[in-house]
C-alpha cells in the first residue's frame, strides 16, 4: 500500500474493502457473499455506518480477503446501538445534525431521511439564527472508546483515519432540504457559506480530537491516509457551477487539509467525490488532495485512460476497479472478470492505484459477481 500511494509499482495491487465508509460493503451483500463460499459472515457489532447499512467484517475475514487497509475513526452515529429507537419493524435515529432517519426492516434497504431541520424557514439566514449545530466534545468519550477498540486489532495493515460526517454540500442538503438549498446557492450565497463554515469548524474539531488521541497514544506514525468526502458531481456535470465550487467549497477543504497535514506530517489526503468532476481535479490537487476516490468512470468526461494520463503523476486513484452501477450488479461473472482486467491494465502501470469498487458494494450484488471480482484481482493484480 505504501509503495502504491507513493506512485511506485508494488508487487501486487493493494486491495481495500471496508477501509472507509465509501469503500465498504453492505450488510446483505457481505452476508450473501460469505455464505456462498461457506465462510464466516461475522461483522463488527459496532456498525460503521448503519444509515448506509455498511458493516466491517471481522479481522479474520479481512485477512482471508487480503484487504490491505483498516479503518479508524468515529462511526457515522456514535453509540448507535444505544440510540436507535425500535417500534415493530421500524427503526429510527436522529443524527448529530438533528436529521431524523427511518428504516423499515421489512421493505427498506437503507435508512431514509425524514426531516430536514431548516426546511421550514423561509430563508436560510433566518434558520441559521436558531439552529444549534453539534459539538464534537459531547462525543469525545465515545469516539475515543471506538478508536481504542479499532486499534486493538490493527497490526501490519495500512491505516486510514476516516471522516466522521458527510461533506459541505451533503450536510447542507440534509439540513436545509434539497430544493431550498439549491435555491439558496443562488438567492443567498452568503448564508450558504456561513453554513459551510459551521460544518468545516465541526470537521476541524473532529480531526483535532482524533489527532490529539493519536499523539497521546503514540500512534501518529501508524496512519497513512486521512479520508474526507463530499459530492461535487452528478452523472453528467458538477453539482453546481464550477466557479461556485472553486470559490466556496474547495478553499475550505484546502484550509482543513493543510491543518491536518501540519499536525500529521507525511499523511496522504484522500477525497471522495462522486460524479463528473474532471474539471475540478486540478483545483483539488492544488488544494492538497493526494488520493481521488471513487473514480466513477461511467460519469461524463471521466474516461480512465485520460484520467491516468493527465493526472496520474499527481493523484493516486483509489477505486474505479469495477462499475457498481451496472457490471457488478447485473453483469455476468465473466463480464465482471473482463472489466476488472481491463481496468487493471489501464490503472496499475506505474503504481498510484488502489483497487476498490466504484463506491460501496450494494446489497443487490450477486455473490458470484463479488467472488469473480475478488478472484480476478488476486490472480491478475500481480505486477
Amino acid at each position: 500500500m505504501v509503495t502504491a500511494i507513493n506512485h511506485r509499482e508494488p508487487d501486487r495491487i493493494p486491495f481495500d474493502l471496508a477501509g472507509t465508509t465509501v469503500t465498504g460493503i453492505s450488510k446483505k451483500a457481505f452476508i450473501n457473499a460469505m455464505k456462498f463460499r461457506g465462510l464466516s459472515a461475522d461483522y463488527e457489532k459496532e456498525e460503521i455506518d448503519p444509515i448506509q447499512q455498511i458493516v466491517t467484517p471481522v479481522e479474520e475475514t479481512l485477512r482471508k480477503l487480503q484487504s490491505d487497509v483498516r479503518r479508524t475513526g468515529a462511526r457515522r452515529i456514535p453509540a448507535f446501538e444505544e440510540r436507535v429507537r425500535r417500534t415493530g419493524s421500524v427503526n429510527e435515529i436522529t443524527d448529530a445534525w438533528n436529521c431524523l432517519w427511518k428504516m423499515d426492516e421489512l421493505k427498506d434497504l437503507y435508512y431514509n431521511q425524514y426531516t430536514f431541520p431548516l426546511e421550514r424557514y423561509s430563508t436560510l439566514e433566518e434558520g441559521l439564527k436558531e439552529y444549534m449545530p453539534p459539538v464534537i466534545s459531547s462525543e469525545k468519550e465515545t469516539i475515543e472508546h471506538d478508536l481504542a477498540r479499532q486499534f486493538r486489532t490493527i497490526t501490519e495493515s495500512a491505516v486510514v483515519a476516516d471522516r466522521n460526517c458527510a461533506g459541505l454540500t451533503e450536510i447542507s442538503l440534509r439540513i436545509r432540504g434539497y430544493e431550498n438549498w439549491f435555491l439558496d446557492t443562488v438567492t443567498d450565497p452568503v448564508s450558504v457559506e456561513k453554513l459551510f463554515d459551521i460544518i468545516i469548524d465541526y470537521k476541524r474539531s473532529y480531526w483535532d480530537l482524533l489527532i490529539n488521541w493519536l499523539i497521546e497514544n503514540n500512534l501518529t506514525e501508524r496512519v497513512n491516509v486521512v479520508a474526507e468526502c463530499d459530492d461535487l458531481g452528478t452523472q453528467t456535470s458538477t453539482l453546481l457551477e464550477p466557479g461556485f465550487l472553486r470559490s466556496a467549497v474547495i478553499p475550505r477543504y484546502a484550509g482543513l487539509w493543510s491543518h491536518i497535514k501540519r499536525r500529521l506530517p507525511g499523511v496522504k489526503i484522500f477525497m471522495h467525490t462522486c460524479g463528473s468532476v474532471r474539471v475540478l481535479l486540478p483545483d483539488l490537487i492544488e488544494a492538497g488532495m493526494d488520493i481521488y476516490n471513487p473514480v466513477q468512470f461511467t460519469a461524463a468526461d471521466m474516461d480512465l485512460k485520460s484520467l491516468k494520463r493527465d493526472f496520474g503523476k499527481d493523484l493516486v486513484f483509489w477505486g474505479g476497479g469495477v462499475n457498481t452501477q451496472s457490471t457488478l450488479k447485473t453483469g455476468s461473472p465473466q463480464q465482471v472478470r473482463d472489466e476488472v482486467k481491463q481496468i487493471i491494465d489501464i490503472m496499475a502501470p506505474g503504481g498510484g492505484f488502489v483497487f476498490s469498487t466504484v463506491h460501496n458494494i450494494q446489497e443487490d450484488v450477486p455473490p458470484e459477481n463479488f467472488w469473480a471480482m475478488w478472484e480476478t484481482l488476486m490472480q491478475y493484480g500481480k505486477c
